[in-house]
Order: C-alpha cells, then structure tokens, then sequence
C-alpha cells in the first residue's frame, strides 16, 4: 500500500472535484478534502480493496458532508455575499428569478433519478468533470459514465414531455 502522502497526491484533486460537486463553495469543499483524508488515515484498515481507493475516498467524503449538510439545514442562513450579488447585479430580478427556477426545475428532475445517475449528472453538469473523471470518481469506465449521462438526460427530458403531453 502507497503512504498516506502518495495517496493525498494521488486523490485529492478528485475527492475535491467530486465535493466541489455537490456543495459548489471551495471552501467547503478544501475543509471536506482535509476531513476525508484525517477520517482516511484513521480507517485505513478497514480498507478490503472491494473498491478503488479513489471511490472509497469519495463516500468518505460525501459522508462527511452529508453530515455537515444536515446539521447546517437546521441553520438556514442567507449569506451577506448572496444577497449583494443579488442587489448589484446588471440582470433584472425577473431574469434572476427565471434563471433560479429554470435551475431549480433541472435540479427536482435530477433528484429523481436513480442515485448512480444523478451522482453522474451531477458531476457532469455542476462539476464540469469529464467523463473520465467521473468513471474514476464512480469506480466504473468512462463509457459507462457517458452512457449514464446520456440515459439520465433522456429520461429527463421523457419526464418533461409526459407532463405537458397530460
């Protein structure tokens, strides 16, 4: 097995990326990084090799901030930042507004696949991953990554046509 700073070298920039994903912040995202690797060290004997490193890495990781996002839910805060970009910006609010739910409708359709295609879409959309990032992240090929994506986005839009079709 490499030591654990071959590993950090190795992983990190995946695990990050992966993080960056689901929580969109760097922050966030560089303290989670940290997290995993500490959680990793401890518990790196409990490691079977049932998996690829990097994708045990990364469900420390989503564990990790699974947790932190419930906690934080608890809390819903609006930040300072937000709230500024919002007031002094050059778009109306109603383009604001229409980007927010055209965003928050591709989001709720996202959260309705099956949960390897929505880490997938995820990862492609919000993360901007290739899809051999993505296949390296999931344990699987790069294909299997495309195809993924391809039937998730065809599923969505199969979803939207039978709604305005009722």
């Amino acid at each position: 097995m490499q030591n654990m700073e071959e590993i950090y070298n190795k992983y990190s920039k995946i695990v990050y990326k992966y993080i960056f994903c689901l929580t969109g912040k760097e922050e966030i995202a560089e303290e989670i990084v940290q997290e995993t690797f500490l959680v990793a060290i401890e518990n790196i004997d409990k490691f079977e090799y049932k998996c690829k490193l990097s994708t045990w890495l990364c469900q420390i990781a989503k564990y990790i901030w699974f947790n932190q996002y419930k906690k934080n839910k608890k809390r819903k805060e609006v930040p300072m930042n937000t709230l500024e970009n919002t007031l002094f910006t050059e778009e109306s609010i109603e383009e604001i507004i229409s980007q927010k739910e055209e965003k928050l409708e591709l989001l709720k359709n996202i959260q309705k696949l099956n949960e390897e295609t929505r880490n997938v879409m995820y990862l492609r959309i919000l993360g901007n991953l290739e899809y051999e990032e993505i296949g390296e992240i999931m344990g699987k090929t790069s294909n299997w990554a495309r195809v993924t994506f391809f039937r998730g986005k065809q599923k969505m839009k199969g979803d939207r046509e039978n709604e305005k079709g009722m």
